[in-house]
């Protein structure tokens, strides 16, 4: 049987995981259509949240994870307000 500790740390791992192909995409599209700033901004103030009540009840791979996900998304957001700062991309390039 999985161990419940094993099941937190796979998570932490997948949850962290899951902003590389956006951050990979809008390096190399140079285009953050489709992708709202509200939703990054708004998951970064829930992971916030999230990380204070995962310390409040002790939970390593929550904290873990959170603090990952605030540091992706941190990236995440500056490379979409980059982006925006960017000339448009030229395909002929």
């Amino acid at each position: 049987m999985i161990s419940a500790p094993l099941l937190g740390w796979v998570a932490t791992v997948l949850f962290t995981v899951c902003y590389i192909p956006q951050i990979i995409k809008t390096l190399k599209t140079r285009s953050v259509e489709g992708l709202s700033f509200w939703l990054l901004f708004l998951q970064f103030a829930a992971n916030i949240v999230a990380l204070w009540y995962a310390s409040l009840i002790n939970q390593p791979p929550l904290q873990v994870k959170y603090v990952l996900a605030l540091l992706f998304l941190l990236v995440c957001m500056a490379v979409y307000i980059r982006v925006l700062r960017l000339p448009p991309h030229d395909p002929s390039f």
